[in-house]
């Protein structure tokens, strides 16, 4: 049997091989030509020196290639050419609230000849009262039907009575009115500037759009399109707590918008929020990609970052970074 000797290492190709029947002598085989683009290579092994191992086979020969890694072929890949679904966060994602809460209660009470309670104190008393009741009767009382404007009426109430204010029936009834449906509107709320043109960007490129929120139904039917995010146009499709009865970090959330975008691989999924703990984690525990937005430069992104999250300031930033193409060698 004969063998085909190794050639040197400066690299150029080099093989050996074992010859399978007799040939005449003197023989000296060509060596096979490189591989052509985008060809599919059976990769046995990496040689400890900058070469790259391919068994290559011609005729009567099986060679083991040696090739210096630059003569590999290159294909480059963006990042949103691997994605069917993206979805998004709302509240500090996509939108953020307009000045403080105490100014619409402010607002509320003076609507009705009223002094304007305390900022802070409202603000405090707002923070107690809304984690306790989401605690007794989450996602706004899904499970218990709790109609939705009974949940806020006993959130604003009690909100009041954490910061030191009670009204009789009358007129509390007057100032909850002007604050449900202050809050059932765009007023106040902002949306960034590049939160549509990135949503219809996305959607232009033929993925689907999903909104992920802890919030209840008028954010798909009322807030959203008043911004000027509409189902149909800047999304496809939601998942909001208040209609669903699970809410962010629960997995299941995430899960929903999978299958809602067609029963999607999650790694065909992208989520983007501003939570380590209600959008990352929760995104990643079921397989999916996911990046954060630090658009308020907030001392906690520099935690993410060293533990490994992509981290961006804003969506034009992210519609780079999803454009952006990265190498896969072929």
């Amino acid at each position: 049997m004969a063998r085909l000797p190794v050639s040197n290492l400066n690299g150029s190709p080099c093989f050996t091989s074992s010859i399978h029947s007799k040939l005449p002598r003197p023989y000296q085989p060509a060596p096979p030509p490189p591989p052509p683009p985008y060809i599919q290579l059976s990769s046995v092994g990496i040689n400890p020196f900058p070469l790259k191992k391919v068994r290559w086979t011609v005729g009567l020969v099986q060679a083991d290639l040696h090739f210096p890694v630059d003569h590999f072929y290159f294909l480059k890949m963006s990042m949103l050419s691997k994605l069917r679904c993206i979805t998004v966060d709302v509240t500090g994602t996509l939108m953020a609230y307009k000045g403080e809460l105490g100014d619409y209660y402010c607002m509320a009470a003076k609507s009705i000849g009223l002094p304007c309670p305390d900022y802070k104190r409202v603000h405090e008393g707002f923070k107690l009262a809304y984690t306790e009741l989401a605690r007794k009767h989450p996602c706004f009382g899904f499970a218990e039907k709790i109609p939705n404007i009974v949940w806020w009426k006993t959130c604003v109430r009690n909100s009041f009575v954490q910061a030191g204010y009670e009204y009789d029936e009358e007129t509390f009834e007057k100032i909850f009115r002007r604050i449900y449906s202050t809050f059932g509107s765009s007023a106040p709320y902002a949306i960034f500037p590049d939160s549509q043109s990135f949503l219809r960007w996305v959607r232009g490129k033929g993925v689907t759009v999903g909104i992920v929120s802890n919030s209840e139904y008028r954010y798909q039917d009322v807030l959203l399109p008043a911004l000027g995010l509409h189902q149909g146009s800047e999304w496809d499709f939601g998942v909001f707590s208040g209609l669903e009865g699970v809410e962010k970090p629960d997995p299941r959330m995430y899960q929903i918008a999978l299958e809602r975008a067609g029963n999607i691989a999650p790694t065909e999924a992208l989520h983007i929020g501003d939570s380590m703990r209600k959008d990352y984690l929760p995104a990643k525990s079921v397989g999916m990609h996911a990046l954060l937005l630090d658009r308020f430069n907030i001392p906690d992104a520099e935690i993410w970052r060293k533990s490994g999250a992509i981290v961006l300031p804003d969506l034009v930033a992210v519609q780079k970074w999803l454009s952006s193409e990265q190498q896969v060698c072929q």
